[in-house]
């Protein structure tokens, strides 16, 4: 049995400014499996729908307002479309 968690973003604090890295996401690169939402521990990341070479395509959407730089999103990336700068 798996179990998800759920947050509530207006309780959340504002942890962005303390971080000493940030993720870049390359939408271009973005397949949209969702695999950097799942392993987020801030919950900081929603899937976002896009343009993409003329197409609707969905891929990541990191809110640096509250994530804290762990990394974890590059790291489980399957495409490394995520960066840590």
């Amino acid at each position: 049995m798996s179990s998800t968690i759920k947050h509530k973003i207006k309780n959340s604090a504002d942890t962005g400014s303390w971080r000493i890295q940030a993720p870049y996401l390359d939408k271009k690169k973005c397949i949209g499996c969702k695999t950097c939402v799942k392993y987020c521990p801030d919950a900081c990341i929603a899937m976002k729908e896009v343009k993409k070479q003329g197409k609707k395509a969905i891929v990541a959407n990191i809110d640096k307002k509250y994530c804290k730089g762990c990394g974890v999103c590059a790291q489980v990336c399957p495409v490394k479309a995520i960066d840590m700068k």
